[in-house]
C-alpha cells in the first residue's frame, strides 16, 4: 500500500549508501550532497509559471510530447534528472503503471517540496531525492529510461559531461536516455513573454557529443516539435 510522508527526511548519515529501488513512497530524501557546479533554481512557483508561459498555457501537450519521445512502457523503471517540480515524473508514473517505478532528482529542496506536494495530491508514488545531476545516488544499471528536460543548459560543459556519464552508468544494458533542451532561438523574441522566455541554450551537437562521449549510441535527434526545443535519444550498450 502506498505510504505518504508529509515531512522532509534529513539523513543523519553523511555517507549514506545508495537506496534500493523498492521504495514505495513519494517522500523526499534530502541527503548531504556536494555543491552543484551549475545553476540551481529555488523559486518553485515561479518555475511552474515560467513553464506555463513558455508553453503558452499548453504544458500538458508539452509533457505529452516528451513522453511520446520517451516511449515509456508499463513496468519500466524511470529516472527524471533535474525533475523540477515533478510534473513530468508524475506523468511518467502513469505511463509505467503500478508495476513500474519513477524516481526524480533535483538539486533544489524547494523544487522537491513542491514536487512532493503535487505527487501527494495526485496519489502518485514517485520518489523524489535531492542530488546533483553529476553524482546520481543510485547503483549501476538500475533504470530502463533516464529523462532530462530543460536542465542541461544550466550546466557548464564539464558538468554536462559528468552528468552524461552518470546517466549512462545507471542505465540498464540497452536502456535509453532522452535529453530535451532549448536550442538557440532562430530570431530575437520581443514582447511581454520575451521577459519570461529568456533562458540559456545548448547546441544539439553538444548534447549528442556529451551523450556519445559517455559511451551511449545516438539513435534519434532533432527538433522536438515544440517551440525551439530539440531532443536526442541515446541507447546504452549491451541490449538484446
Amino acid at each position: 500500500m502506498s505510504r505518504f510522508c508529509n515531512c522532509i527526511r534529513l539523513e543523519k548519515d553523511m555517507n549514506h549508501t545508495a537506496p534500493q529501488l523498492d521504495d514505495a513512497t513519494n517522500a523526499i530524501d534530502v541527503s548531504a550532497m556536494p555543491a552543484s557546479p551549475g545553476l540551481v533554481m529555488h523559486a518553485a512557483a515561479r518555475y511552474d509559471l515560467t513553464v506555463w508561459l513558455m508553453t503558452l498555457g499548453r504544458e500538458r501537450p508539452f509533457r505529452e510530447k516528451i513522453l511520446q519521445l520517451a516511449r515509456l512502457q508499463p513496468g519500466e523503471i524511470v529516472l527524471d534528472v533535474g525533475c523540477g517540480t515533478g510534473t513530468l515524473a508524475i506523468a511518467a508514473k502513469r505511463c509505467v503503471g503500478p508495476a513500474g517505478a519513477v524516481y526524480g532528482i533535483d538539486a533544489s529542496p524547494e523544487m522537491l517540496a513542491r514536487a512532493h506536494n503535487k505527487a501527494r495530491k495526485a496519489g502518485s508514488t514517485v520518489v523524489f531525492k535531492q542530488a546533483a545531476a553529476q553524482e546520481l545516488p543510485f547503483p549501476d544499471a538500475q533504470f530502463d529510461a533516464v529523462l532530462t528536460t530543460l536542465m542541461l543548459h544550466h550546466l557548464p560543459r564539464a558538468a554536462r559531461e559528468q552528468c552524461a556519464r552518470e546517466m549512462a552508468r545507471v542505465l540498464k544494458p540497452g536502456g535509453r536516455v532522452l535529453a530535451v533542451d532549448f536550442s538557440a532561438p532562430a530570431r530575437e523574441q520581443r514582447g511581454f513573454l520575451s521577459h519570461f522566455h529568456r533562458h540559456g541554450h545548448v547546441n544539439l551537437d553538444d548534447i549528442v557529443g556529451v551523450l556519445g562521449g559517455a559511451g551511449l549510441s545516438i539513435v534519434e535527434s532533432g527538433p522536438a516539435g515544440f517551440r525551439d526545443l530539440q531532443f536526442a535519444i541515446a541507447i546504452a550498450p549491451g541490449g538484446a
